[in-house]
């Protein structure tokens, strides 16, 4: 009896302890931006890259998730996607989005994921960042990629999330978020506890 009673003591003592973890943070949202069908360096993939860490980061940290889905979705195909990308980046458009947060103002910190398209972010995730106020918020920024790492996004996120506190981001690449989950998650869970947050 004694020893189960230690043991709940224990469990209770690591369910505290993430709840303040999570608590220090605030409100905590992780919002991507992914695709599926033909990716660059892993084949057809069902689930997006970008999703994969989301899920990971989301599990970590007690957040909530929000996937950024445009109104007009792209081709399963990767060069018809690529096609429509650089497209998209020439005319700096901001695609239709088919998804909104509810009570955005609630959120404290924010994550914000997407793929890497011609050495920057999808202009959808754009259109995410310039849809909401991030004033006084936290912004942490990962993404997946095919070698580039985050490129240009950390600053590209700065200038427009003003008056935001950005932090270090995370890329990883996508055929270890596709193939080796293990490293994704230990490469997640190393970068959380580098920048405070878990």
């Amino acid at each position: 009896m004694k020893k189960f009673l230690a043991l709940l003591a224990i469990v209770g003592m690591i369910f505290t302890f993430g709840q303040s973890a999570a608590s220090a943070q605030g409100k905590i949202l992780v919002a991507y931006f992914s695709r599926v069908g033909n990716e660059y360096g892993v084949g057809n993939i069902q689930k997006g890259n970008t999703a994969i860490v989301a899920e990971i980061i989301a599990q970590k940290t007690g957040a909530d998730l929000f996937e950024i889905k445009t109104v007009q979705s792209y081709p399963d195909d990767y060069d018809a996607c690529t096609a429509i990308a650089r497209k998209e980046k020439a005319e700096k458009a901001r695609p239709a989005l088919a998804t909104s947060v509810t009570n955005f103002a609630q959120y404290d910190t924010i994550f914000i994921g997407y793929p890497i398209w011609y050495g920057d972010m999808p202009m959808a995730v754009y259109n995410f960042l310039e849809s909401y106020n991030f004033s006084g918020k936290t912004v942490i920024p990962f993404c997946t990629h095919g070698g580039s790492g985050l490129a240009s996004t950390e600053r590209n996120i700065k200038a427009t999330c003003q008056n935001s506190n950005v932090l270090q981001g995370l890329a990883i690449s996508g055929s270890t978020a596709q193939n080796n989950r293990a490293q994704a998650d230990s490469s997640v869970a190393s970068w959380l506890k580098k920048i405070g947050v878990m």
